[in-house]
């Protein structure tokens, strides 16, 4: 993907935002993503006097909202998981939703002037997995985003490991309605699908399309036909990689980014001994994105009435 204007909304390729939500919302309602609010999810949301918070957004702390949104995740709360507030206090009355991969500058100045002050991002905040800051003391570009996060009592938490962990992973599907691979996922092997054969070239050009991907890295024969697709968006890591390669024997893994070092150097000795398998790398950002994006219809209907929009953090690099 070439710079561009990361304070656009997601709008990209062969489709805009209008396209995807309604998209998304067919598909996670169909995968049960959309089911009413239970039992647990009503009585996580009442406040210290009993009464149910949520007729509308000025009524909510974001710390409620959090909880209605917990509540629908299988197995949570997490005893240890990422997912923890980064920034701001919680306890605030809940103005507006921006969800995103990455909480930049960019995206939280976006926030600011949205009106908003709770923002879902995925991905860490503050350059490292745990979010750990003190390292990072004295640091300039650390203490501007702090500073700018304080300032105007924006609220970051991760969703991250709750996303994963949801079925079908939250992640993974808006991905696949991405690419219009929706109809072929298989809830009880959700790493794969298996497509009408089509050419690498063709994968390759559609996935760029519908991602806004300008270039992107690849192993393996662009004539080559393809039906079998482990779809691994974000960053699996080369031992995980490698052992879906090793379990699905694929025509092709599709993932986020890697080590170059590791499945990169197995695809490469594979196809050196005659295996025929390829290898597409999206790049981070980009492969977890739309993941991002189908959550803005599924906070929608566990939130009504709060405003919830979706900016895209976009991908960092320029190609030259």
């Amino acid at each position: 993907m070439s710079s561009r204007d990361t304070n656009q909304e997601f709008s990209r390729g062969g489709w805009n935002r209008r396209d995807f939500v309604s998209n998304a919302l067919t598909v996670l309602a169909g995968a049960s993503l959309l089911k009413p609010l239970g039992a647990r999810a009503e009585r996580d949301v009442r406040d210290g006097a009993g009464q149910l918070a949520g007729k509308g957004p000025k009524e909510m702390t974001i710390r409620q909202a959090i909880d209605r949104i917990v509540a629908d995740i299988p197995g949570a709360p997490f005893s240890s998981t990422v997912d923890t507030v980064k920034s701001g206090d919680p306890t605030q009355l809940l103005k507006g939703i921006v969800t995103t991969m990455f909480a930049t500058d960019a995206v939280i100045e976006k926030t600011i002037r949205q009106g908003a002050n709770f923002i879902i991002a995925h991905e860490p905040t503050f350059y490292n997995h745990q979010d750990e800051t003190a390292w990072l003391e004295g640091d300039k570009v650390y203490a501007f985003k702090k500073e700018l996060l304080e300032k105007q009592n924006i609220v970051v938490w991760r969703f991250h490991d709750y996303w994963h962990t949801f079925r079908p992973d939250g992640i993974l599907m808006g991905m696949l309605v991405a690419m219009g691979w929706d109809k072929y996922y298989n809830a009880g092997e959700p790493e794969i699908i298996t497509v009408p054969a089509v050419s690498l070239k063709d994968i390759v050009r559609s996935a760029k399309k519908a991602l806004g991907i300008d270039k992107m890295k690849v192993i393996g024969d662009l004539s080559g036909m393809c039906q079998r697709i482990v779809l691994s968006p974000g960053a699996a890591g080369g031992r995980r990689q490698i052992e879906m390669l090793r379990k699905y024997e694929p025509d092709l893994l599709i993932c986020g980014e890697l080590n170059e070092w590791e499945t990169s150097e197995y695809v490469r000795d594979a196809r050196y001994q005659g295996r025929q398998v390829s290898l597409v790398v999206l790049g981070h950002a980009v492969s977890e994105e739309p993941g991002m994006q189908a959550l803005v219809p599924w906070l929608e209907a566990r939130l009504p009435g709060v405003p919830v929009k979706h900016f895209a953090s976009g991908d960092p690099f320029t190609w030259v």
